[in-house]
C-alpha cells in the first residue's frame, strides 16, 4: 500500500524553540540531584520543584498550540483532533493507569505522533497525562515528570522516518514502542530514586556521592526494580502496534488529510488543489 510521505502538522522554528526550552526545564529538573547534594527522603521528593515544573508546562504547552494555530500549523481542526485523542488516550490509561506496566496510552500517542509530526505528539504526550491525572485524582509531583516524559515519546515518534509501505511501518512503530516505552521508565524512575528508597540499600541514592556512584547505584535501581513494569509496557504496546496499527494510521491519516496539508504537498500560488486521497489505491 502506498501512501503520501510527511507528517500533517509541519515542524516548525519556533515549535522547536519551544519544545528545547520544555526539554531543557524537563533534563535539569530530572539531573539536578546528580550533581547537588540533597536529603533522600521521599518526603523531600521534588516538592519545591514538581509545582513549579508544572505550572511552567502546561501555559507552555499551551503556547506551543496557540504560536502553531497563529502561524496556521495548526487550523482549528487539529487542535480538536488533539482534543480527541487525548480523550482517547485518557480512556485507555483509565482501566489500569500504569499498574503492571499495563498502558496501552502509548500505541495512540506513537501512531498519532507518527502521522501528526513531532509537535503535535508532544503536545498529546503531555495533554493526555494532564487530563487522565484529573479524571483519575492521579494529581502529585510526578505529574510534570509524567507529562514531559510522554512528551518526549510523542515527539521521538515523530521524528521517526518516513518509510515506503505500512508493513514496514508498523515494525518501525512497534521497535520505537518498545524502546520508547522503556525509556518512559527510566525517566520516571529518575524522578523517584533520589527520594523514594531510603539510604541503607547497595542501590540507595547517595547525597554528595561522586557522579559514578550514584550512576551505577541507578543502573542497578532501574535494571531490578523498574523492568519488571517496562518490559510489559513495552511488549503490549509493541503488539497492539503490530496487530491494529494498520487501520489506525489509515484513519489517522484520512484525519489528518481533513485537518491540515503539510506545506511540500500544496499545489503553486494559482493552481486548482486536488482532493485526492491521502492514500491513492
Amino acid at each position: 500500500m502506498r501512501r503520501m510521505t510527511g507528517t500533517s502538522v509541519p515542524f516548525t522554528r519556533r515549535a522547536g524553540l519551544l519544545l528545547s526550552g520544555l526539554s531543557l526545564l524537563g533534563v535539569v529538573a530530572l539531573l539536578w540531584p546528580f550533581v547537588l547534594t540533597v536529603s533522600s527522603s521521599a518526603s523531600q521528593a521534588h516538592r519545591f520543584d514538581a509545582p513549579i515544573e508544572l505550572m511552567v508546562l502546561v501555559p507552555l504547552l499551551l503556547l506551543l498550540c496557540a504560536s502553531e494555530l497563529a502561524r496556521g500549523s495548526f487550523d482549528v481542526r487539529a487542535i480538536a483532533v488533539l482534543g480527541i485523542l487525548a480523550a482517547c488516550g485518557t480512556a485507555l490509561r483509565i482501566p489500569s493507569p500504569g499498574v503492571a506496566g499495563f498502558e496501552p496510552m502509548f500505541f495512540l500517542l506513537i501512531l498519532a505522533g507518527f502521522v501528526y509530526g513531532p509537535s503535535f505528539g508532544f503536545a498529546l504526550g503531555g495533554l493526555t497525562l494532564f487530563v487522565s491525572a484529573l479524571a483519575t485524582g492521579g494529581i502529585g509531583p510526578w505529574l510534570p515528570f509524567q507529562m514531559l516524559a510522554a512528551g518526549w515519546v510523542g515527539l521521538g515518534a515523530g521524528f521517526l522516518p518516513q518509510v515506503s509501505h505500512i508493513k514496514f511501518e508498523k515494525y518501525l512503530l512497534a521497535s520505537y514502542a518498545v524502546v520508547g516505552c522503556i525509556l518512559y521508565g527510566v525517566v520516571m524512575n529518575l524522578w523517584f530514586w533520589p527520594f523514594g528508597i531510603g539510604s541503607s540499600t547497595s542501590i540507595s541514592y547517595v547525597p554528595g556521592g561522586a557522579l559514578s556512584t550514584n550512576i551505577a547505584h541507578f543502573f542497578l535501581f532501574d535494571v531490578t526494580t523498574s523492568l519488571g513494569f517496562d518490559i510489559p509496557r513495552a511488549v503490549i504496546n509493541a503488539a497492539l502496534i503490530l496487530l491494529l496499527g494498520g487501520p489506525v494510521l489509515v484513519a489517522l491519516r484520512r484525519g489528518a488529510h481533513r485537518v491540515t496539508m503539510h506545506p511540500l504537498d500544496l499545489p503553486p500560488e494559482g493552481a486548482p488543489r486536488s482532493r485526492a486521497p491521502l492514500i491513492p489505491e
